[in-house]
């Protein structure tokens, strides 16, 4: 009797542990997404005042732009075996439209490969037509994209440095239409101008990417921006003024996300962030799940390393308790994956256990959670395609598979938050672009396949297991979760394993 007793314990022990971390990763994956709702809020209360006023004071700056004394700018582009794209990039930037004798171009290039060759060759052809631009090629790769800014940055003749990554293509008006928000506003750091798209109907895929991003540039960094929170520079189609980064400790490697870093230290520094929403930079969007995996992996992992390295500076500061929370929720949103992985490994034993666990109305309080979990960021990525393109109903389709994509990427990105939270260090992988050249033509840059595709293959024939169960047993609504995650964990697990089949896979 005793014996069963125990057993009896243990077990009410084991479901209300299960019970608390349930509901805690359910309580805290919607406080994440309810926050997209606080972005759509934040950025109408400010859309039409601030719009007006960038436009008035281009227009008005433009008027005087022949008496304005232009500083000189430095265009630096940290390349790495960018083979494929490099020629298209520098023909870009050369371009660009700047008054004569103030702008400098720098060719960062730390390639291993006939990239640095092919640079060279441009970069001649180039300096022969009396464009100032510069081969800079260092020793060694050390503190890899970060690294390679800052060395630039101590030889650069500009006050204020542009910024691209090497499959970006900037409108030749780019410049004209960023400096001036730094010549005026002396108080700014960087001006950021939205990414745009040079691929984005080329798969499923990079359509899902293209609807993430404008919902971040459209709506989130605005948003940010415009009511005096904690902004990000990302990495690439900005302008940095040079002081501003010397004031903020320059560019540092410590983490995967040098310019997260640089940003947010910045304005912890005083400094302000512009974000220009009516310039938008095209660029390659991955086309490989391997690659677009591997960029993922960057980002979460540095975010994480930022959050680690500049939260408690930020909560000692004088700034206001939202601003705080907003970086907070910023710097950490990745960790929405691993709380995905935990609700979908928990999701077989809830079903198992749930007659000895909630009463019917706490599940139907769960539910709601996960509905507006699930409602929120789809209402952002409607709401951003609305602002930018007024055509949110097309895109409407593709939200399902929009969340079967980020499901299915849980397990990448859990692995590169716990690195970061151990503090693993691991190099700087760019993204492998394929360019415009012809296919027969192009080299082909892929990332190294990670032994983790079978555990994304893994939870999706769990996940699968736990949607017929849910079906079966006629919860349709529960059901319609584990399909995502099924779709999502076998399209990213599967996707993953045949390109690791198809290539020869290097490091890049």
């Amino acid at each position: 009797m005793t014996e069963s007793i125990l057993q009896s314990l243990v077990f009410r022990i084991f479901l209300n542990g299960l019970i608390v971390v349930y509901l805690i990763c359910a309580l805290t994956l919607f406080v994440y997404s309810a926050n997209c709702y606080i972005m759509i809020f934040l950025f109408k209360r400010r859309v039409k005042k601030e719009m007006d006023k960038n436009r008035n004071f281009l227009k008005d700056f433009a008027a005087k732009a022949s008496d304005v004394e232009w500083p000189i700018v430095t265009t630096q582009l940290p390349i790495f075996n960018e083979k494929n794209v490099v020629e298209r990039l520098i023909d870009n930037v050369v371009k660009l439209d700047y008054p004569a004798g103030k702008h400098e171009i720098q060719v960062l290039d730390d390639s291993t490969d006939e990239t640095t060759p092919l640079v060279a060759e441009i970069v001649k052809k180039y300096q022969a037509k009396g464009i100032n631009i510069k081969h800079i090629r260092r020793s060694d790769r050390s503190g890899f994209k970060a690294g390679a800014l800052q060395y630039g940055m101590n030889i650069c003749e500009g006050s204020l440095m542009a910024i691209f990554d090497a499959d970006f293509l900037p409108d030749s008006d780019f410049l004209r239409k960023t400096v001036p928000f730094l010549i005026e506003g002396q108080e700014y750091a960087a001006s950021q101008a939205r990414w745009g798209h040079l691929n984005a109907d080329y798969s499923w895929l990079t359509t899902a990417q293209a609807i993430g991003l404008d919902a971040h540039f459209a709506v989130e960094q605005s948003a940010r921006a415009w009511n005096d929170l904690y902004m990000n520079f990302n990495g690439t189609a900005g302008v940095w003024r040079k002081t501003a980064i010397i004031d903020a400790g320059g560019w540092q490697a410590d983490t995967l996300t040098e310019d997260m870093d640089l940003s947010y230290r910045a304005q912890l520094a005083g400094w302000k962030m512009k974000f220009v929403f009516d310039v938008a930079a095209p660029a390659e969007l991955p086309t490989a799940v391997t690659a677009f995996k591997s960029q993922q992996f960057r980002w979460a992992k540095g975010s994480i390393q930022t959050a680690i390295k500049l939260i408690p500076t930020i909560f000692r500061s004088g700034d206001s308790l939202l601003k705080k929370v907003e970086a907070f929720l910023h710097l950490t949103h990745y960790v929405v994956h691993p709380l995905i992985l935990i609700l979908a490994v928990l999701a077989l034993p809830v079903l198992f256990f749930s007659k000895y666990m909630l009463p019917m109305e706490a599940w139907f309080g769960l539910l709601g959670l996960f509905l507006i979990s699930t409602v929120a960021p789809s209402s952002l990525y409607l709401f951003a395609q609305r602002v930018i393109y007024d055509k949110a109903w097309k895109k409407a389709v593709f939200l399902p598979w929009m969340m079967c994509v980020g499901v299915g990427l849980a397990v990448n990105n859990s692995r590169a938050v716990i690195e970061a939270i151990m503090g693993k260090e691991t190099p700087f992988i760019r993204t492998p672009k394929t360019g415009d050249a012809p296919a027969k033509a192009e080299k082909k840059y892929f990332t190294k396949t990670n032994p983790l595709i079978w555990l994304e293959i893994i939870f999706g024939v769990y996940s699968a297991a736990g949607f017929a169960i849910t079906i079966s047993s006629g919860r349709f609504l529960l059901g319609y979760f584990m399909l995502i995650y099924t779709i999502g964990f076998l399209f990213i697990g599967i996707s993953s394993l045949i390109e690791s089949k198809r290539f020869a896979t290097v490091s890049v």
